[in-house]
């Protein structure tokens, strides 16, 4: 797994010389993360493929090791054959003997089947580490990925705001506040010149109607008032 290694050392080596040129990290990062994933379908496709074969020459160790014992049984029948008189002697040694160098030779190759399966398996094994490795890799850097993109975005929002507090002219501050009174100022006396204008284009009615508290209680009193005043009671109505 050592070309992993030296790969990620050089994609951080590639991300700080970025960092020192003022270039953009961000774009390395998704790089080197879409470098990864190619290297993870080559090692997936790799692992498939070596796992195939681990299968096939465990299943051709199985296939030979029963082929053995099937030489085996025949050797055993033909000389039992032989006893029970079924078969010539000499005969019977003559096969038995040629299914034992049968089994022999079908050992031997089950012992090459054992060793090859034994070596795609350790390559499986290796095959999985690295892809397990590449795995990791691809989350971490997902993770400082989203990391530096939450950095990027906090720094540019602090730059700017600094930016914009380092521009502001303190005088010109004061200045557009006191036009801004003065505006509002303006637009004060305004409304109470709307307001004064309104009341004085009031009827004599309403501003009757606004002195006057015309209710139903005082109309009565100022109508015996009146009636007094004239001479008027109920007595001579």
């Amino acid at each position: 797994m050592n070309i992993f290694k030296r790969l990620f050392k050089i994609g951080q080596s590639e991300t700080n010389s970025a960092i020192d040129k003022m270039e953009d990290p961000i774009n390395m990062t998704e790089q080197g993360i879409r470098d990864l994933r190619d290297n993870l379908k080559e090692g997936l496709e790799s692992l498939a493929q070596v796992k195939a074969l681990a299968i096939r020459a465990k299943n051709d160790l199985e296939e030979l090791t029963s082929k053995a014992e099937d030489y085996q049984q025949k050797a055993i029948l033909i000389l039992q054959k032989a006893k029970t008189g079924n078969l010539d002697s000499n005969e019977a040694d003559r096969l038995a003997k040629e299914a034992l160098i049968k089994k022999e030779e079908t050992n031997k190759q089950a012992s090459n089947s054992q060793l090859e399966a034994e070596k795609l398996n350790t390559s499986v094994t290796q095959l999985e580490h690295n892809v397990d490795e590449i795995k990791n890799n691809i989350n971490k850097w997902e993770n400082e990925l989203k990391t530096l993109k939450a950095r990027v975005k906090v720094s540019k929002a602090t730059k700017n705001l600094n930016k914009q507090m380092a521009e502001i002219d303190n005088s010109s501050t004061v200045a557009m506040l006191e036009r801004m009174k003065d505006k509002v100022n303006q637009e004060e006396a305004l409304a109470e010149a709307y307001g004064d204008m309104a009341k004085s284009s009031k009827s004599i009615d309403d501003e009757l109607n606004n002195a006057i508290d015309f209710t139903e209680n005082n109309a009565d009193n100022d109508l015996a008032k009146l009636k007094e005043q004239l001479g008027l009671n109920n007595k001579d109505i």
